[in-house]
């Protein structure tokens, strides 16, 4: 079975800003766009799965609009990383040393007071073990949680360093397709079966 993971589509919030948690809606017409292409590809009764954050809702609702057959549950977990006091906030006027402290302890140190990027993984991760095998699943989702699954197509479900956390995401309103998700994990071997593909 295959897992389709799909960014939201561009939030209504200016460049530059943090925002994980912060709940923005995304433009009408780009997340109109997204759902429309999604709709023609996903296979009939594929599960969707859907962060709780506006900007996936409205994916989530233009989606199925015309596709009725795909059955929708909110799920929490696939919410992006919660910035904390750094929410809503410009990333040039956070200080250094918040930035600092944690680059130097980028796996364990939550960033704003809230939420590590291993506690990230692991709730990404829990997500990740229920839907192998069990049916094609898509989960409409964020760029954090979309790195997050990257990493756990790899085999990795702790970090250390700030230099493991990949830097490639589906652009707004684009997804990646995991096929054959259903492999053991950790992978035998040390690699994983499951390539993404990205939708271009």
């Amino acid at each position: 079975m295959a897992l389709w993971i799909v960014r939201h589509a561009r939030p209504l919030i200016a460049a530059g800003i943090c925002y994980g948690v912060m709940d923005v809606q995304a433009d009408e017409a780009a997340t109109d766009h997204a759902a429309r292409a999604l709709a023609e590809v996903l296979p009939a009764g594929a599960v969707l799965r859907v962060s709780p954050l506006m900007r996936c809702q409205q994916l989530a609702r233009s989606l199925c609009a015309s596709r009725a057959d795909l059955p929708v549950r909110t799920d929490p977990r696939l919410r992006e990383m919660d910035f904390g006091t750094w929410e809503g906030v410009a990333w040039n006027a956070i200080p250094q040393v918040a930035l600092q402290a944690w680059t130097d302890d980028f796996g364990n140190h939550r960033f704003g007071g809230a939420e590590s990027a291993n506690e990230v993984l692991v709730r990404v991760a829990l997500v990740w073990d229920e839907d192998h095998g069990a049916h094609d699943t898509v989960w409409i989702t964020h760029a954090g949680v979309a790195r997050a699954a990257n990493l756990l197509a790899g085999g990795v479900r702790a970090l250390t360093r700030a230099d493991q956390w990949p830097l490639d995401a589906p652009s707004y309103g684009q997804w990646r397709l995991f096929d054959a998700i259903n492999q053991e994990f950790p992978p035998a071997g040390g690699c994983s079966s499951s390539s993404p593909k990205a939708k271009i």
